[in-house]
C-alpha cells in the first residue's frame, strides 16, 4: 500500500478522532480577553487538538455502547477489521482530507482576525508572517510531542493485551485490562508532570529568591532596611525585597522631577527569613520603621506584596514623587513562590500575612497623637490586594481604621470587593461600578474615571484600579456553567468593557478555562489593559489621597517618570 493509500485510510478510519481534535482545537482559538504570544496560542492549540483526538476512542466507545443497546445500528464509526491483503479505495479518506484542508484555511482567515482585533482593542501591533509561522511550529511541535506520548501509551496497552491473550484470558478481561493501563499510565504521567513542574517550580524560585536583580544596590543611608544600620539584613531581604529597599527614587531624583525639595523616602521589608512567622517579621518591620522615623512621615503606607514578594515599583514611587519622599511604606514577604502557586498551597497565607503586618503598624501608630499621626493608608496588588482586603473585616472596618485604601487587580474572590461589586448602583457595568454614588468607593481603568463620579468624594477614600480586559480579576467558577455580565453583550450596547472584543463569546468550560491561560500573559500588554496597571498608578493615589499640593504640570512630570519605570517583567512574580 502507498504512503497516499495510508494516509487516506487513516484519515477516514479516524474520521471521528480528528472531528474532535479539530473542535477542540478550534475552541482553543476563539478570541479571549488578552492577545497571547504566537508560540503559546501554538502550544494550546496542538494540545487541545490531541486531547480532542484522544477524545474520540471514548466518544467511538460510547457509540459502540448506544449501538448495542439499541439494537439500531451496529456499525462502528472507527475502523472495520479487514482481512489480510485486502484493500479499500482512498477516497473517502482523500474526502476527509479535503475538506479538513478547506476547514483549517477558512477557520485559519477567522483566527487571525480575531486575534488582531483583540490586538488591536489592546493597541498592539498585528499577527505577521513570522508570528504565523511561530504559531504552525510551536503547535506541530507540540502534537508530536503528545503524539509520541500516546504512541508509548498504546505500545503499553498493547503489550497488555498481548500477555493476557496468551494467558488465555478473555475478551472482556483483556479490554479492560488495556483499557486500566491506559489510564493508570496517563494519570501517573499528569501527576508526575504537575508533581515535577510545581517541585521544580519550588526550586527555581527558592534560587531567583537568593539573586539580586541589576540596579538593586544595598542602601548605605538610614532610611531603608537592609543598610547597614538596619537590624533587617540585606541577604534575608530576598530578591524582590532587594529590589524594593535598594531602588526607587532618591530625595534628589525626586526634587528634578517635581522642582521642589524632596526627603529620602523610607523603605522597610522583612524577608522570609527575617523571623519564624508573620508575626515576628511584623515586629521587625515596626522596629526598623521606628528607626528610620517612618511613623514620623507624612504618609504610612502598608503595603501587600505579590506570591514572590514583588510589589509594583510604579505604584510605589508614584506616592513618593507625589509626597516629595515625605512617605514611608512597610512590607514583608510571605513566599518566595509566584502567586498562583502560593495561593494553590495555602489561599489565606497573604491575607494573615497583611493582617500581622498592619495590626502591628496600626497598633504603633495609634500610640502617637492624634494631631500627629502620619496619614496611614493600604495598598495591594492581586494577590496582594486580595491579602490586604482580606485582613479587614469589611468595608466598615477599612474606612474606619485607615485613612486611604488603593487596590490594583483585584481577584474575583476578594472581599470586600464582590461584596461592593455585587451591591452596586443599579445601571453600573460590572467593569465600572458605582457604589452609593461613589461617596466613599471608586472604580478606575483609565486615568480621570475617578472623576467620572458627581458629588464629593468623602474621606477615607477607597480607590479600585480595574480593567475590563483583566482575566485575573474576572476568573470565576461560575463562569464555567453561566455566562458572565462583562460578556453580556457588545461593547456599543454596554454589554461589555470598551477594549474587549465583540467576537469573544461565552462558551461553556471553554471560557474559564480562556481566562486560565490568559491569566499567564495577562501582564505582557502595554498599560490600560490586561493586568498592566502602571499608567493609573500616579491618578489613583493623587485621588485616594488628595493632600499632595501638585500642580497639573508636576502631575505631568511625575506620570512621564512613571510610565519609564522597567518592571523586570513580573508576569510570573
Amino acid at each position: 500500500m502507498s504512503p497516499f493509500e495510508r494516509s487516506a485510510r487513516y484519515l477516514r478510519e479516524h474520521f471521528t478522532n480528528l472531528v474532535c481534535a479539530l473542535a477542540l482545537a478550534s475552541l482553543a482559538l476563539t478570541p479571549s480577553l488578552v492577545p497571547r504570544p504566537t508560540v503559546f496560542q501554538g502550544f494550546l492549540a496542538g494540545l487541545w487538538f490531541m486531547l480532542g483526538f484522544q477524545l474520540g476512542f471514548a466518544v467511538r466507545r460510547l457509540w459502540r455502547v448506544v449501538a448495542r443497546r439499541s439494537g439500531t445500528a451496529t456499525r462502528d464509526p472507527g475502523p472495520a477489521k479487514r482481512t489480510e491483503g485486502s484493500r479499500s479505495p482512498p477516497l473517502g479518506g482523500v474526502a476527509v482530507g479535503v475538506v479538513t484542508l478547506l476547514y483549517l484555511t477558512g477557520y485559519g482567515a477567522f483566527v487571525v482576525s480575531w486575534q488582531n482585533e483583540v490586538r488591536d482593542l489592546l493597541e498592539m501591533t498585528p499577527v505577521d508572517g513570522a508570528g504565523h509561522t511561530l504559531f504552525l511550529v510551536s503547535m506541530v511541535g507540540t502534537m508530536l510531542v503528545l503524539g509520541g506520548i500516546g504512541a508509548g501509551i498504546s505500545a503499553a496497552q498493547q503489550l497488555v493485551r498481548k500477555r493476557i491473550a496468551a494467558r488465555g484470558g478473555s475478551l472482556r478481561t483483556t479490554r479492560w485490562a488495556s483499557l486500566g493501563t491506559g489510564l493508570a499510565l496517563g494519570v501517573a504521567l499528569v501527576a508526575g508532570v504537575t508533581g515535577v513542574g510545581l517541585g521544580a517550580v519550588g526550586i527555581i524560585y527558592q534560587d531567583r529568591d537568593a539573586e539580586t536583580l541589576s540596579g538593586s544596590v544595598q542602601p548605605t543611608g538610614d532610611t531603608r532596611s537592609g543598610s547597614t544600620q538596619s537590624s533587617v539584613s540585606w541577604e534575608g531581604l530576598g530578591r524582590q525585597g532587594r529590589a524594593f529597599a535598594g531602588g526607587g527614587p532618591s530625595a534628589d531624583r525626586i526634587a528634578e522631577v517635581t522642582g521642589t525639595p524632596a526627603l529620602e523616602p523610607v523603605r522597610v521589608y522583612a524577608g522570609l527569613s527575617h523571623g519564624a512567622d508573620e508575626r515576628a517579621r511584623a515586629a521587625l518591620v515596626v522596629e526598623d520603621l521606628e528607626r528610620t522615623g517612618g511613623f514620623e512621615r507624612e504618609v504610612l503606607l502598608v503595603a501587600t506584596p505579590t506570591g514572590s514578594g514583588w510589589l509594583e515599583p510604579q505604584a510605589i514611587a508614584s506616592l513618593e514623587y507625589l509626597y516629595g519622599g515625605n512617605t514611608a511604606t512597610a512590607a514583608m514577604q510571605y513566599s518566595f513562590q509566584p502567586s498562583w502557586v502560593s495561593f494553590l498551597f495555602d489561599p489565606d497565607l497573604a491575607a494573615r500575612s497583611s493582617e500581622a503586618l498592619f495590626d502591628a503598624v496600626h497598633a504603633r501608630w495609634q500610640e502617637i497623637p492624634e494631631g500627629e499621626r502620619p496619614h496611614l493608608a493600604v495598598y495591594g496588588l492581586s494577590l496582594g490586594a486580595q491579602g490586604m482586603q482580606g485582613s479587614f473585616d469589611g468595608l466598615d472596618d477599612l474606612l474606619s481604621r485607615t485613612d486611604a485604601a488603593l487596590f490594583t487587580g483585584p481577584p474575583s474572590n476578594s472581599q470586600p470587593w464582590r461584596t461592593l461589586t455585587d451591591d452596586r448602583d443599579a445601571g453600573s457595568p460590572l467593569w465600572q461600578p458605582v457604589y452609593q454614588q461613589g461617596k466613599q468607593v471608586r472604580w478606575q481603568s483609565k486615568p480621570g474615571d475617578f472623576d467620572q463620579l458627581r458629588g464629593d468624594w468623602q474621606l477615607p477614600r477607597l480607590g479600585y484600579l480595574q480593567h475590563a480586559t483583566d482575566p485575573i480579576t474576572w476568573l470565576d467558577p461560575a463562569v464555567i456553567y453561566q455566562r458572565p455580565e462583562w460578556l453580556a453583550g457588545t461593547a456599543a450596547s454596554g454589554g461589555r468593557g470598551s477594549d474587549v472584543s465583540d467576537s469573544m463569546q461565552w462558551i461553556p468550560g471553554v471560557t474559564f478555562l480562556h481566562l486560565v491561560t490568559d491569566m499567564l500573559v495577562s501582564e505582557a500588554v502595554p498599560p490600560s489593559h490586561g493586568h498592566n496597571f502602571g499608567d493609573v498608578a500616579v491618578d489613583g493615589w493623587a485621588q485616594v489621597l488628595p493632600d499632595h499640593d501638585r500642580s497639573l504640570g508636576q502631575l505631568a512630570s511625575i506620570q512621564s517618570v512613571i510610565e519609564q519605570i522597567n518592571t523586570h517583567d513580573p508576569v510570573w512574580e
